[in-house]
């Protein structure tokens, strides 16, 4: 396994001294007594991927920008350039040097990047991956004032575990934060770029789009909705975006029934649902707030009969995933019940998912 490695190691420095942000503020930070944050929480990481991948090979950047927290975690790094500025000399490293490394590992054929930082570490990440139109999976190990991204893991040691142990990944949102807006206590998000990352269930979530998120949700699924496939949509107010993105109103608290640009049955039974079922079906459901349940409670149309020919998704706002944690299923059936329970993926954005366990 090759994994790049960049560090932006003034990333946090503005945090403990009260400035929310670093962007334009080094200077500042250091006058007050700032510290660099990023170096530690690098470590961090990297002792726990050395821990579970000891032959790992690490790619990385001169420097505090990933050579020296490589060798302090006991990596003997190959390095592929170095920034043109440098913090221990008092010029600080900046954006360009983010991107120019993260060009340079993509030429090194990495398998992974790893980057230390803030979301706008992670804005720099996806934005040269999308020029470069790399497909490289990246993680964020969380070392910035703002962390607001569903691109980083929970913690730098969580960062380290799943590169070492991932097997699947995903498309997530990259958010990033207006800091003069946020100095003066308003809090303006936007949603700059996708990154795919490991698919893990220590991923954090999304915290940037207030609202919309349903509707992103729902303008996505339309979009990705394919010729010749059955859509069974079951009740609820995340599902009925999905219905009226599709063109229809359609029961809120019912199942319809949609293919091709058309509703096939519209507030049906199981009879109805199985007889307008094809050749390939796909049933999407959303929890019910504060029991967690999406099949088995106000659902009882999508039956076992139904679920046995088809693919199952599962869509909720990010508001409920949180309050929730858990999901659950009571279908009557208990043999389809104990297929369905473990881990399964949750659409909550346009581009983000998460990992749920079912119960």
């Amino acid at each position: 396994m090759r994994i790049g490695l960049v560090v932006n190691p003034i990333a946090g420095m503005g945090g403990r001294v009260g400035l929310k942000g670093t962007d334009g503020k080094v200077q500042e930070a250091r006058e007050l007594g700032a510290d660099p944050r990023a170096p530690h929480r690098a470590i961090e990481a990297l002792e726990a991927l050395r821990a579970r991948a000891p032959d790992a090979v690490l790619v990385t950047y001169a420097g505090s920008m990933g050579a020296e927290e490589a060798r302090a975690a006991g990596f003997d790094p190959a390095v592929v350039g170095e920034p043109r500025g440098d913090p221990d000399t008092g010029e600080p490293t900046a954006a360009a040097d983010t991107r120019a490394a993260v060009s340079h590992l993509v030429e090194a054929d990495v398998d992974l990047l790893l980057f230390v930082g803030g979301d706008g570490t992670a804005v720099d990440v996806a934005a040269v991956l999308s020029d470069l139109e790399a497909d490289l999976p990246a993680l964020g190990v969380p070392a910035g004032v703002k962390v607001y991204s569903a691109v980083f893991a929970v913690t730098p040691e969580a960062a380290g575990r799943i590169a070492a142990t991932y097997q699947e990944t995903e498309e997530r949102e990259v958010i990033d934060l207006d800091e003069e807006a946020y100095r003066e206590g308003e809090v303006r998000t936007r949603l700059s770029g996708v990154l795919t990352v490991p698919l893990a269930p220590e991923l954090q979530a999304s915290k940037g789009l207030p609202g919309g998120s349903v509707e992103g949700l729902a303008e996505a699924f339309a979009e990705s909705a394919e010729s010749g496939v059955t859509y069974v949509l079951g009740p609820g107010s995340t599902v009925g975006a999905i219905k009226r993105e599709l063109g229809f109103d359609g029961s809120p608290l019912g199942v319809d029934v949609w293919r091709d640009g058309e509703v096939v049955v519209e507030d049906g039974g199981e009879s109805a649902i199985l007889d307008a079922l094809g050749e390939r079906n796909v049933v999407v459901v959303s929890p019910i707030g504060g029991q967690g349940f999406i099949l088995g409670r106000g659902n009882a149309q999508l039956s076992p009969a139904v679920l046995g020919r088809s693919e199952l998704v599962v869509v909720s706002s990010r508001r409920k995933a949180d309050e929730l944690g858990v999901l659950r299923v009571d279908t009557g059936d208990e043999a389809l019940d104990e297929s369905l329970r473990g881990w399964t993926r949750v659409r909550v954005g346009r581009y983000e998912q998460r990992l749920m366990e079912v119960r």
